[in-house]
């Protein structure tokens, strides 16, 4: 009687490497797709390094949010909202929708 285990293990491997997500490129290593920018955060990324002080809220698009080290933020997915995250240096670190 053949034996099917190796086959069917390989079978098994190549099922689950379907499974596996696809590699993201690095950041900064391409143009930004437009779900990742439905809020224009790529023509924002000049903010990165300002200070908080410097920073004008008034100056953002709607919908935004400010978010400090250490604030509690509700998780929901808003693609159209500017997030400008302040790191512990007081400084933008990161300028992302959501």
């Amino acid at each position: 009687m053949p034996d099917f285990r190796a086959p069917a293990a390989a079978a098994l491997l190549a099922a689950l490497a379907a499974c596996t997500p696809g590699a993201r490129t690095a950041l900064g290593s391409g143009p930004i797709p437009a779900s990742e920018n439905a809020c224009g955060s790529a023509a924002r990324q000049d903010l990165v390094g300002t200070s908080v002080g410097a920073l004008d809220p008034a100056t953002l698009p709607e919908p935004n949010r400010v978010i400090f080290p250490g604030q509690a933020v509700t998780m929901d997915l808003q693609a159209e909202r500017l997030n400008v995250e302040i790191g512990p240096d007081d400084a933008v670190a990161r300028v992302y929708c959501g």
